[in-house]
């Protein structure tokens, strides 16, 4: 048992220092990446200098087949520091979710007890680790980050986040509300999360469908310490899609009452345009009728689309290519 954990009080279970890894996906961080290592360095040291992790912790840069000079900063980090610094990079970018697995899974490899995910821009909060790393010590297997606030985030931005999480409470999908990919997840958690194969990754659903015991911490989120935002607009929109598709059936089902919806209009829609001709309104009726047919096609294309989405991913999983190659690691 830490002194920390002595002079808190509290009745928390005796438990080894543990051997903690920091797992960091980058791409295209060249800018940002000496920077957030020195800053990981002291966290590292100050966690190990409390006897809260063991001395043996590290840091594990994950590199996304980044097209800058990212590799070259992550291998004179190691070479400079072999052990508190370790490096894997991918054969070709296969998105953020798949880098971050790739480097959990590499921790695991490793035989640490636990792991925190952070991003390598350094907008989460790194000193909420400490907080973390006592929920571990009280027996949480997977404790996740929370922003307190969106202060920084623009209107559209904060309105669109809180839509996307309401959505996915609605479609049934467990998300923790304003919680990326900031987290401590325990060896039997990352255990668990291995024997899940499927290539369409949205690790914000799967890691709370693990069903460990969780705990939470919040920080506030601050802004980048370099470089540009990895995810504009167009690539949250299709991270949303794929969080909606990876986790729930329930578009294909709304499919179903759209389509009745739609032959109710169309039989309103024909009793107007009946009326209409026996009326001797013709040019009424058939602005009617281009109306229904409007909408019809417009329920109809929309339907194939949804249905387009789900095919797709199927299609991606029949085939069964790995997630991702791993280059070489340091």
């Amino acid at each position: 048992m830490t002194n920390d954990v002595k002079k808190s009080g509290l009745n928390i279970q005796a438990k080894r220092e543990p051997v903690i890894a920091f797992v960091i996906p980058c791409y295209n961080e060249e800018a940002a990446l000496h920077v957030t290592a020195d800053v990981l360095k002291k966290k590292v040291h100050s966690l190990e200098n409390s006897h809260a992790v063991a001395e043996n912790s590290f840091v594990i840069f994950v590199d996304d087949g980044s097209s800058d000079k990212t590799w070259d900063v992550i291998e004179t980090l190691h070479r400079n520091e072999p052990v508190l610094f370790r490096g894997v990079k991918l054969a070709h970018n296969r998105g953020h979710q798949n880098a971050l697995f790739a480097g959990l899974m590499h921790a695991l490899s490793m035989n640490v007890d636990a792991v925190v995910s952070m991003d390598a821009d350094l907008q989460d909060d790194p000193n909420a680790v400490d907080d973390m790393v006592q929920e571990y010590l009280r027996g949480a297997e997977i404790v996740y980050g929370v922003r307190d606030n969106r202060e920084t985030d623009t209107a559209f931005k904060r309105g669109t986040a809180h839509a996307f999480y309401s959505l996915m409470k609605w479609l049934g999908a467990e998300t923790v509300p304003d919680h990326a990919d900031y987290r401590l997840m325990s060896r039997a958690a990352l255990q668990a999360l291995s024997q899940y194969k499927e290539s369409n990754l949205f690790l914000r659903g799967l890691v709370p469908s693990l069903g460990f015991k969780a705990a939470k911490v919040y920080y506030k989120r601050g802004t980048r310490v370099a470089g540009e935002s990895k995810y504009p607009l167009k690539k949250m929109v299709s991270f949303a899609i794929e969080g909606v598709t990876s986790f729930s059936t329930k578009p294909l089902t709304m499919i179903t009452g759209l389509g009745l919806f739609s032959v109710f209009v169309g039989i309103v829609m024909l009793i107007y345009t009946l009326v209409s001709v026996f009326s001797g309104h013709v040019v009424a009726g058939w602005g009617s009728m281009m109306c229904s047919l409007w909408i019809l096609g417009g329920f109809i294309l929309l339907a194939l689309g949804i249905i387009g989405e789900y095919i797709a991913k199927i299609y991606l999983e029949v085939k069964a290519r790995p997630r991702y190659i791993v280059e070489t690691t340091l």
